[in-house]
């Protein structure tokens, strides 16, 4: 397989290579240099990069408990009374 370097330096992942790794729009994706001068790309799996661990703002998703609504959590955040 084979594809054309843009002049900004892209390249289009083929399809075939894109659904054999799972990359979809939005993906990261990571580029090594084997001692060869291969480059291999791998997708970099979101929980994979942060050592398994979601990320800060993925472990604070979802988890409010104030009880408050929000009228009450935007006067609280306006200093009203």
């Amino acid at each position: 397989m084979a594809a054309k370097v843009t002049a900004k330096g892209q390249v289009t992942i083929p399809k075939r290579i894109r659904d054999l790794l799972g990359i979809q729009a939005g993906s990261e994706v990571a580029f090594t240099l084997a001692e060869d001068g291969r480059v291999n790309l791998s997708k970099i799996d979101k929980e994979s990069a942060s050592g398994g661990q979601p990320n800060r703002f993925a472990v604070l998703r979802g988890s409010s408990s104030s009880g408050m609504s929000t009228e009450e959590i935007m006067a609280l955040t306006r200093d009203e009374k």
